[in-house]
């Protein structure tokens, strides 16, 4: 399934959230509060990769769980990149060609791994 398709699906399940919310709440989300839910879901990631790595053990961190986080926080990207009419495909390839043209020039300069490198 290519990235389009999974947008279009994503869009789905935000329209039946949003008559979820409307007939609950009267209204929908706001882009502030799919972000404020992308944190949260990107917290629980964080919780079940840490389990995962054994560096947590208050969590009791399953592989059904962390691929649903996983899902969840991809779900967030594309409601998100729709809102904001970001094509996702194409500035995602842009922005892998910077980050590779920008990590070859510092192992050229022989720049010691992570002494500035990281990613944005």
């Amino acid at each position: 399934m290519d990235l389009a398709s999974l947008q279009a699906r994503a869009l789905v399940i935000k329209q039946l959230y949003d008559d979820l919310n409307l007939s609950r709440r009267g209204r929908v989300w706001t882009n502030e509060e799919f972000m404020l839910g992308f944190t949260g879901d990107v917290g629980d990631l964080a919780k079940l990769v840490m389990a995962a790595e054994g560096t947590r053990g208050d969590v009791g961190g399953s592989r059904e769980a962390l691929v649903h986080e996983l899902a969840d926080c991809l779900w967030s990207v594309l409601i998100l990149a729709h809102a904001y009419d970001v094509d996702l495909a194409a500035d995602f390839l842009s922005t892998m060609d910077e980050l590779e043209q920008r990590i070859k020039a510092e192992l050229e300069t022989g720049q010691r791994p992570g002494s500035q490198a990281r990613p944005e």
